[in-house]
């Protein structure tokens, strides 16, 4: 590494940055390219949630036919939890795209939770009808409702958001990181980083490791990897630069 470069591949992420309006206080705003993105991933996230409810109330209706098809009803339970699975990968990559605003407080937890709502409503009346079914032997009760309780559990971890983005946490964090760089917002991942960098050639992500550095704003970098986390050393780093000398 020569003059504060890299000698690792570095791929700039492709897209336009993210633009702040307001005095005083910094709002968040996508760009046009990701609010349609957006856009499209919550509408592919809403169909496959509905494939799923349909499969639902079809395994309900099986449920109520005597004898009961025990791998109909397996085969019909996995096909909705996958479909369920994929609405909420799709709704969750489209909040990064254009996270909730903290202010309202209802609205933000139901967008960033929505999957796990979903999921409940999706499994949860299963679970409770296969343990109140009479036309089933306690043995097919037992095999199909765990099977109907796992789903309920896959479908809601996997549908909730424990570190759910907000416009506010990237207006702050793009802030702090022009604020280090001079008005810069230009950071630094790798693949399997779980923080950003200022510095292309920080010894964190230039380790033997490290074939590629990817390049883009702080959005991009939570939009495309969910990393919050700023490295301490590049923030050092930053601020030693800054300094006035003595």
């Amino acid at each position: 590494m020569e003059n504060g470069k890299t000698s690792k591949k570095l791929t700039a992420v492709e897209g336009d940055e993210s633009t702040d309006t307001g005095v005083g206080t910094r709002v968040f705003v996508p760009t046009v390219e990701s609010l349609a993105k957006a856009k499209h991933l919550r509408l592919l996230a809403i169909l496959a949630w509905a494939v799923a409810i349909g499969f639902e109330i079809w395994v309900i209706m099986m449920l109520k036919a005597v004898p009961i098809n025990m791998i109909w009803l397996i085969v019909m339970i996995v096909v909705e939890l996958a479909f369920a699975v994929t609405g909420s990968w799709l709704w969750k990559k489209a909040n990064r795209l254009y996270p909730a605003s903290e202010k309202d407080k209802v609205k933000f937890f139901i967008q960033n939770q929505l999957g796990l709502i979903i999921g409940v409503i999706a499994f949860l009346p299963l679970v409770i009808l296969i343990f109140n079914n009479k036309n089933m032997s306690g043995k097919q009760k037992g095999i199909l409702g765990s099977i109907a309780v796992v789903a309920l559990l896959v479908a809601g971890i996997t549908g909730a958001d424990f570190n759910p983005p907000s416009q506010e946490q990237y207006a702050e964090q793009t802030k702090e990181v022009e604020g280090l760089m001079n008005g810069a917002n230009h950071v630094y991942w790798t693949k399997s980083g779980k923080s950003y960098h200022l510095f292309q050639d920080c010894s964190y992500i230039n380790s033997d490791r490290t074939n590629e550095i990817f390049q883009g704003t702080v959005a991009q970098a939570r939009e495309l990897k969910s990393i919050t986390d700023l490295c301490d050393r590049c923030e050092n780093k930053a601020k030693k630069v800054a300094a006035p000398e003595n």
